[in-house]
């Protein structure tokens, strides 16, 4: 037996575990499904089980089987250490590093002028000051018509997602998504106990026509749906097809949930889904896109007589904003920072997908700024097999599948363009990516 497949196969079935198509606590097949699944034999299996027993990755136990340690037993991979060597494309944040010098700025502003109110709990619905900035945000990007007094206060739009769910739906209640959604709401979802509903999606995103058969088939409680170079397809849907989409939600007893915290990305303001559809939408926003991740600052901007439920879920939830974080985010926006800090960042990943579909041989979108490209491998290679090859050359990219909740194979990975600060590694490692699609891996070593 070839030492290097047993090998070869425990690395399939880590990146599978890292991809999270294995989850925590999760049992893993047995040796003879996946003796077949690889065309080998069950000593094989046994042996690439053995390396990641060795390796703290999986636990076996004499009777039950094999199962994924929990997250306390091995790193999950969210993103390298910087020193570490390696190609991060698996994380979607902006380049920080661009950014720190206004953030520290306005950090040092708000730490000298620190008062007992920025220091206590903070109000259910946040302070005024800081909803007028949220709402000086969304005005920008996509909801002109909105008031501060619509306007609550999350630390981040997972929050907000969680507060709604916890609000909107109970166990067993289904739930409409895009066919390809981020697994965030995914992860959500499993944890509230809803089902969810795959609606199809085409080149402009969501399909009305397959909303309509969704809501009247299975009467979801939530549509969900991220209008703004979506993740993972990175399409943006345009004006014309988020009218169709509110009409279609106004014949129904379903809420929107509208999750645009890519909006700022767009080359033009395009009207919200919640434009039209006030009074049965949630808006959902933040800074953690365009700004940095660790402010933790979003919003929910919430039809009126709704806020008195939304105002109850928060307040039973630990999803109070931080007074402190949004001081200094309603500081960058205030002063008009957070916006040019939004636009540098968008012009660098537009010129980030020109360099990466040009490398890559993909066509290329003109009015693309998306942080992330939906990536088809060549039919040579197959997803489980690309990415263990790509972890072994310290290169890190998504699974397509872990953005399906069914999790329907997509031939696909994600890329995401802005995790790696310098430009010249991040070019690097594009080449990189470039090299192992076309030089496919045929190992077909025998046991």
């Amino acid at each position: 037996m070839s030492i290097s497949k047993f090998k070869n196969i425990a690395s399939i079935i880590e990146a599978r575990i890292h991809s999270g198509l294995y989850g925590e606590n999760t049992k893993l097949p047995t040796h003879r499904a996946l003796a077949t699944e690889f065309s080998t034999t069950p000593v094989t299996i046994a042996k690439a089980y053995q390396c990641l027993v060795d390796s703290q990755k999986v636990e076996s136990f004499v009777g039950r089987g094999t199962f994924v340690c929990s997250a306390s037993k091995f790193e999950v991979v969210i993103q390298a250490d910087a020193n570490n060597n390696q190609f991060n494309f698996s994380i979607i944040q902006p380049c920080v590093g661009l950014n720190l010098p206004k953030i520290s700025q306005a950090s040092l502003e708000v730490f000298k002028t620190l008062t007992p109110e920025l220091l206590s709990y903070s109000a259910d619905t946040g302070a005024i000051e800081h909803r007028q900035a949220a709402l000086l945000w969304a005005k920008k990007y996509a909801l002109k018509d909105a008031s501060v007094d619509q306007i609550l206060l999350t630390p981040g739009v997972q929050s907000a997602l969680d507060i709604l769910m916890r609000a909107y739906t109970q166990a067993g209640d289904s739930i409409a998504i895009e066919s390809l959604t981020y697994p965030g709401i995914l992860s959500i979802a499993h944890a509230h106990g809803v089902k969810l509903i795959e609606v199809s999606c085409d080149a402009q995103g969501m399909r009305a026509d397959a909303l309509r058969n969704v809501l009247t088939e299975h009467q979801p409680k939530l549509v969900i749906v991220v209008p703004s170079q979506q993740n993972p397809t990175a399409l943006t849907m345009p004006e014309a097809r988020r009218i169709e989409i509110a009409n279609v939600i106004k014949g129904s007893d379903a809420w929107l949930i509208e999750d645009d915290i890519y909006g700022f990305l767009n080359q033009q303001y395009i009207p919200a889904i919640s434009h039209f559809i006030e009074q049965q939408s949630f808006y959902l926003s933040g800074l953690s896109k365009a700004i940095s991740p660790a402010l933790r600052c979003a919003f929910i901007k919430t039809p009126t007589h709704q806020l008195q439920k939304v105002y109850a879920a928060i307040r039973t939830s630990v999803w109070q904003a931080s007074s402190l974080n949004y001081a200094i985010s309603s500081a960058l926006i205030f002063s008009g920072e957070a916006f040019k800090m939004a636009d540098n960042q968008r012009h660098i990943a537009k010129s980030r997908q020109i360099f990466a579909r040009k490398v890559l041989s993909l066509s290329m979108k003109d009015s693309s700024a998306a942080y992330h490209l939906w990536l088809k491998l060549p039919p040579a290679w197959c997803v489980d097999d690309f990415i263990a090859a790509a972890n072994q050359k310290n290169i890190l990219v998504s699974h397509g599948d872990h953005f399906s909740a069914s999790k329907t194979p997509s031939g696909h990975i994600r890329l995401a363009l802005m995790g790696i600060e310098d430009e010249k590694i991040f070019q690097q490692g594009i080449y990189a990516i470039k090299h192992l699609l076309d030089n496919p891996s045929h190992s077909n070593d025998a046991d």
